[in-house]
């Protein structure tokens, strides 16, 4: 079995080496670890230090983001025969040393993927309200995917050769919540394990500030569950334009009945608005369906060619 340790690098010459040499060299049920760096555009030494540590580097010729990074590296491991991918960060925030234990459940058939749970109630430099938007990132995540994770937002994971077939990274920004909603309706199995971080090194490079890093999360999370779970989203649309088109209509019924209607007619407008707007959020339902339907015929074909790609065979049937 093959374990490839990726990590995703913008100018980490400070701490890449540090990272790498924390990687253990052997683990029980691997016979083979492959350090892999995504460079992902660094003006420093960062691609020197990793061939120095013998690790393969992927390299962009500038920055294209840590999805794109992501991506790259997961193309390249699957090419190399990786059964087994580890995510860390070249920022030393992972304990690398902890690397047994995100794969021991994959190694024994126990888990797809092994998210490594950074306890962020307990790391000194998140703020209150950078722990509590943690946790509400969490919980969002966990409804949209049907998982009970406590940190969805930990870049530190372990995912079988099995599961990044049936993932597919389509954000520019990050792959974290995608990844986790995907896996999560599509019935993965999906583990936590709880890891201590190292102290921070510098500020993160995902985003400048903690709102701008909740905006795109957001929109990163509305469009996997968007894409998974459609009729919920337009359905209640639906319910409550539907609902609320009623009052306006009961309203003037009442006033009819009481002979005061006189020209309340903007109440009639009112409730027409919200009964169109009702119907179209039922239509968009429908297409949306539909889509989904296309979709997953497509992501099953892309499996079928990714197997072929990366194996040379066609997979099994269920």
């Amino acid at each position: 079995m093959k374990l490839v340790v990726q990590v995703p690098c913008l100018n980490e010459e400070a701490t890449l080496a540090t990272v790498l040499g924390g990687v253990p060299r052997s683990l029980p049920g691997v016979d083979e670890i492959q350090l892999l760096v995504i460079d992902d555009g660094s003006t420093d030494r960062t691609g020197e230090i990793a061939r120095a540590h013998g690790a393969h580097v992927v390299r962009h010729t500038r920055p294209m983001g840590l999805a794109k990074s992501f991506r790259d590296g997961i193309d390249w491991a699957l090419a190399n025969g990786a059964d087994i991918v580890v995510n860390t960060d070249g920022d030393n925030q992972y304990p690398q040393e902890r690397i047994g234990d995100l794969v021991a459940p994959v190694v024994a058939g126990e888990a797809d993927i092994v998210i490594g749970d950074r306890q962020t109630h307990k790391i000194a430099h998140f703020s209150p309200f950078k722990k509590l938007m943690q946790r509400f990132g969490s919980w969002v995540v966990n409804k949209a995917a049907g998982t009970r994770l406590p940190d969805a937002a930990s870049g530190f994971r372990a995912y079988s050769r099995r599961s990044l077939y049936e993932l597919n990274v389509v954000t520019q920004f990050s792959y974290c919540m995608e990844t986790i909603i995907q896996a999560g309706n599509k019935r993965l199995a999906i583990v936590s394990v709880p890891v201590e971080t190292n102290p921070k090194t510098r500020e993160s490079r995902l985003f400048s500030n903690i709102f701008e890093h909740m905006l795109k999360s957001g929109g990163a999370i509305l469009r996997s569950y968007f894409l998974f779970k459609p009729w919920t989203l337009f359905g209640s649309f639906a319910l409550v334009l539907g609902l609320a088109g009623l009052i306006p209509f009961v309203r003037y019924a009442v006033l009819t009945a009481l002979g005061e209607a006189g020209d309340h007619f903007q109440s009639l407008i009112l409730g027409v608005l919200l009964m169109v707007g009702a119907l179209l959020s039922v239509a968009l339902g429908v297409l949306s369906d539909l889509m989904k339907s296309a979709r997953v015929l497509q992501e099953q074909a892309l499996e079928h060619l990714k197997r072929l790609e990366y194996d040379g065979v066609r997979p099994p049937h269920p």
